[in-house]
């Protein structure tokens, strides 16, 4: 049972009322251009016989002739967008997609290798989150390593290792509430580990102690709330940005408000003190925090969904990116870089995922896609490209588009996997992007990789 103060029970339930209401649907009918390359084998050759990491769809007659190999793992490129679907068998079970609400638990998430190769994190139904390698043809390299966490929120990877962003059971104290009943007072934690999956360091981005538990004045923890997050880094750093509860004393007893967090840790695993873009709170109420490193600007970049207004929203301080409706029909998607400056962030609002285009704060580009989604998905792919995804049946429909301009780049078509409202497709070196999707039974996960365009 969820208590907020009454003042806010209003603007929390429309907000947190977004949050769970999690039906996605499609209308929009995805026309493939390309077949898929299954994981038992490339144009109809067994595994054994196909190049490892090449494009060698069935049916490939609908896309142009492949132009050369790109990047360490000679993925082909294509004309027209040709997709990839691998299953990995998994030595530990991965817990389900249950009602993909955005205060359930993730269950997987990928990230992009220096060499080509991929991290592939999943929940387990052992209390553990697991981290496996994965190679240029999306199969397990080696054996995984887990970590103690009971929520995985992101991976990314860099060239001596990567970081995990997963929560841990913490400790809500007994100082009682002024309304409502206990919830659990968890924590968030970078998990920094190095080529061989092994631990480095660890650093809670919440800041529970021994002597600060959750209904301490001043505590910033994972309660029941919309609490999901996103890494970044700038090649130095890392930048965890998350939901986030508020612990606030009012008079005997405490408040939990929910809002957002950023903080940023070192290379040493220390939180860098007053970083330039980290806040203690940004956007309240929050949901689908999104983050991304600007290179041109020098700054870690957010956006959230608020009903602070009801609109997409820089935090810290707040400026309106788009406006929109409190209906439970608000939520974000992904960031990402513009071709030349700016970004480009997916939202949806009466289920119509909408393209903006920002630099500062504003939107001064709005694209209406057509696609019939609640829960947009946005990656860079390529140069001069992104690719918009979202739940189209039992499958993903996607769309590539120009990041300079937001016009459709190509046909629509469809990725045989199956979506998540709040996974993410993640980037790689090569111009190809991959998705890690529910496997056919809870031992496997499916790598939906959309091959790199010429």
């Amino acid at each position: 049972m969820r208590w907020v103060p009454a003042a806010l029970a209003v603007t929390l339930t429309l907000a947190v009322g977004a949050c769970s209401k999690d039906s996605t649907s499609s209308t929009a009918s995805a026309d493939p251009v390309a077949a898929e390359a299954s994981a038992s084998g490339a144009a109809g050759l067994p595994a054994s016989a196909a190049p490892s990491g090449s494009a060698l769809p069935s049916g490939a007659a609908s896309a142009k002739p492949a132009t050369a190999a790109t990047g360490a793992c000679g993925r082909v490129k294509s004309a027209k967008p040709v997709t990839r679907v691998t299953e990995v068998k998994l030595p530990a079970k991965v817990v389900g997609y249950g009602a993909e609400g955005d205060t359930d638990k993730l269950p997987m998430a990928i990230a992009a290798r220096p060499d080509g190769g991929s991290w592939l994190a999943w929940l387990g139904t052992d209390g553990k989150v697991h981290l496996g390698h994965l190679g240029c043809d999306d199969k397990l390299v080696g054996t995984p390593t887990s970590f103690t966490g009971i929520d995985l929120q992101d991976v990314q990877a860099d060239k001596t290792g990567g970081v995990l962003l997963l929560t841990r059971k913490g400790n809500c104290g007994d100082t009682p509430l002024c309304g409502g009943t206990s919830s659990p007072c968890n924590t968030m934690h970078m998990i920094r580990f190095d080529t061989a999956g092994k631990l480095v360091w660890e650093r809670q981005v919440t800041n529970l102690t021994g002597s600060r538990t959750g209904y301490d004045d001043g505590a910033r923890f994972v309660w029941w709330y919309q609490h999901h997050g996103r890494l970044a880094s700038d090649g130095k750093t890392y930048a965890a940005y998350f939901g986030v509860a508020i612990t606030v004393k009012n008079g005997s007893c405490v408040d939990i408000h929910e809002g957002d967090r950023m903080q940023v840790v070192n290379s040493s695993g220390s939180l860098v003190s007053g970083h330039k873009d980290a806040f203690e709170v940004g956007c309240s109420h929050a949901w689908t925090s999104r983050i991304v490193w600007d290179p041109k600007t020098g700054h870690y970049v957010t956006v959230c969904a608020t009903d602070n207004s009801c609109r997409i929203a820089r935090p810290n301080p707040y400026r309106t990116v788009a406006a929109g409706t409190c209906d439970g029909t608000l939520f974000g998607g992904d960031l990402v870089l513009a071709k030349s400056a700016g970004y480009w962030t997916a939202w949806s609002q009466g289920g119509k995922a909408r393209l903006e285009h920002f630099t500062s704060a504003k939107s001064d580009k709005t694209v209406s896609t057509g696609a019939a989604t609640q829960h947009p998905h946005l990656v860079t792919y390529g140069a001069g490209r992104m690719l918009l995804s979202w739940q189209s049946g039992s499958s993903i429909a996607a769309q590539a588009y120009d990041s300079g301009t937001g016009k459709a780049v190509g046909a629509k078509f469809t990725v045989n996997a199956k979506d998540h409202n709040y996974t993410a497709f993640k980037a790689y070196a090569d111009g190809s992007v991959a998705y890690p999707a529910a496997g056919s039974s809870t031992s496997a996960i499916k790598i939906a990789r959309v091959l790199p365009l010429s």
